[in-house]
């Protein structure tokens, strides 16, 4: 027998996880709706999904026979199906179980199809990310999302074919209640989903948790319900607590939405008068990349190997020629508005990693090639980034940004003025401004980008990344509404006086504070925004960061 470690890691690489009994029994349900109803689950694990089936069937007054005839559960790890066997009859039930790749099984409208078409389809899909999804076993999932027409990206996880191939063992008017990644919202590699959703059923409903439901993954989960022929033009989204809410009867808030004809859902949880209120917003302000376009901060392939401490410079007898300055790995170290040249001797005297080792191709100093010979034992030389230039050891580089934006974070996206002119690794993004407003725009974006409707777009444009952190590539962070030159001269006019105060509060983690001045300064005084309005921005963005986050409410309140 395996051990738990093992079994776990096992899990973990298959994308498997134990799916909570309330959510099954929920989702089944409202799948099952009377003793003849067929059953699928196209990766059944341990029979969760079939056993709730089985219990409802039997509710419903179907014999043993007709019972198994109803439920056809499928999946490759064979020891699970085992345990399916045993666990369905210690209740008295039975189903079909096939051990076999589920993109192999022939669908309905294929050539050796065994299984017939159903009235439901439940399950947990597997998660698992795009670079472990990978080889033969991607191209054959891609290849059948294909052949029911939703073509999918290569950064696509392996939940959303199995999510479209297993629509295709339906009944034109059948049942879909599956567990999703909370990505079907948020990414883009989930696009061409949201829109089969709505082509491909009459109605739709979206059951959201406020907390983590599966204990042993860091992503966030939905309930997809759907059924009927679409194409659909609204949903019902449902707001639960956890999964017991499911189980004892609460009354789960309703309410009808409109998602996007095209782009992520993310702000599907706000309300409409929310949504109408950003949409309003954001249409008097204009795009970072009108200001400066956001790009990658260097990548060098084997940061522990490149950014290196003053003291080993110093060891290895490094001359400053054969450095550049940098901030830090990371954006931990930059708790203000800015990175100054003083915060960047600080962090020198402390240890940190401000240099890149970035030698002349020419050097013949024996410090640097010590340094080198050491990178070549660690076997730095085989990262794939070095790999591929010549020499490995001289990584790219380009002028110092005038403004740093943070990659992943967790309050909220942060700029931070580059005062100190040195440049920035892959960990945050930097940005070169446009003539004409190097010298404002510098100093007051940074505060300005606290208001309350650029937090809120944020949050519905980025994703929620492993731990809770907001990640947004440069191409997410270009669109994010920031204000207008006008209205920037005019709300920095009122604000540039309390930078220091500001920036003090920051520092100190103060940060809903400071947000709020900004917010009655570009908000409500300058944009005319009204207070309660602006209140309901930061309240939904405030909402969206406590759902990513998973902190109570009233955490980091200031």
């Amino acid at each position: 027998m395996l051990a738990a470690a093992e079994m776990q890691n096992d899990r973990k690489a298959r994308g498997a996880f134990f799916t909570p009994p309330e959510i099954a029994q929920f989702l089944s349900d409202w799948a099952v709706r009377d003793g003849d109803t067929r059953v699928l689950d196209p990766t059944c694990g341990e029979a969760v999904f079939l056993l709730s089936a089985g219990r409802n069937l039997q509710a419903a007054g179907a014999s043993p026979s007709e019972i198994k005839r109803c439920l056809t559960g499928i999946d490759l790890h064979k020891p699970s199906l085992a345990e399916s066997r045993v666990l369905l009859r210690e209740e008295g039930l039975d189903a079909k179980l096939i051990c076999q790749d589920f993109f192999d099984v022939p669908t309905p409208g294929q050539f050796g199809n065994t299984t017939g078409w159903q009235d439901a389809v439940i399950g947990n899909p597997p998660f698992v990310r795009y670079q472990e999804f990978s080889g033969a076993t991607r191209r054959k999932a891609l290849r059948a999302a294909d052949d029911q027409g939703v073509k999918l990206s290569q950064l696509a996880s392996s939940w959303a074919p199995t999510l479209i191939q297993a629509a295709a063992f339906l009944k034109p008017q059948g049942r879909l209640a599956m567990v999703v990644p909370a990505e079907l919202l948020t990414v883009g590699y989930a696009e061409p989903v949201r829109r089969w959703l709505r082509e491909r059923f009459g109605a739709v409903s979206l059951v959201m948790f406020d907390r983590l439901q599966f204990a042993d993954a860091e992503e966030q989960v939905v309930l997809l319900v759907a059924e009927g022929v679409g194409p659909c033009d609204a949903f019902v989204l449902i707001h639960a607590d956890d999964a017991e809410d499911l189980s004892r009867g609460h009354r789960l808030d309703s309410v009808g939405v409109t998602p996007a004809t095209e782009g992520k859902w993310s702000d599907l949880v706000l309300s409409q008068g929310t949504r109408n209120t950003l949409k309003r917003s954001i249409a008097e302000m204009t795009r970072l990349d009108s200001y400066g376009t956001p790009e990658l901060g260097l990548v060098t392939g084997a940061n522990n190997f490149f950014a290196i401490s003053e003291a080993t410079r110093l060891e290895y007898g490094i001359d400053r020629k054969h450095v550049e300055p940098i901030s830090p790995p990371g954006s931990k170290h930059i708790k203000g508005v800015e990175f100054s040249r003083m915060h960047w001797e600080t962090l020198k005297a402390e240890g940190e990693r401000v240099w890149l080792f970035r030698p002349d191709p020419k050097t013949r100093a024996a410090g640097v090639w010590r340094y080198i010979k050491q990178g070549e034992i660690d076997s730095t030389q085989d990262a794939y980034k070095c790999s591929i230039r010549t020499p490995w050891w001289r990584p790219p580089s380009a002028s110092p940004p005038d403004l740093f934006f943070t990659y992943m974070s967790h309050n909220y996206p942060r700029l931070i003025a580059n005062t100190a002119q040195v440049k920035t690794l892959n960990s945050m993004h930097g940005i070169r401004l446009k003539r004409g407003f190097k010298r404002e725009a510098r100093e007051a974006l940074p505060l300005l980008a606290l208001n309350s409707a650029t937090r809120l777009s944020a949050e519905t444009m980025g994703r929620s990344y492993g731990g809770g952190v907001l990640k947004m590539e440069p191409r997410e962070a270009a669109s994010l509404p920031m204000p207008i030159s006008e209205h920037l001269s005019s709300a920095w006019d009122r604000l540039s006086d309390r930078k220091d105060k500001l920036d003090a509060k920051l520092k100190r983690g103060h940060w809903r504070s400071a947000a709020k001045e900004v917010d009655q300064a570009l908000l409500v005084e300058v944009m005319g925004i009204s207070a309660g309005d602006v209140t309901a921005l930061s309240e939904g963005a405030d909402l969206l960061r406590v759902r990513r986050t998973r902190e109570t409410p009233a955490n980091g309140r200031r």
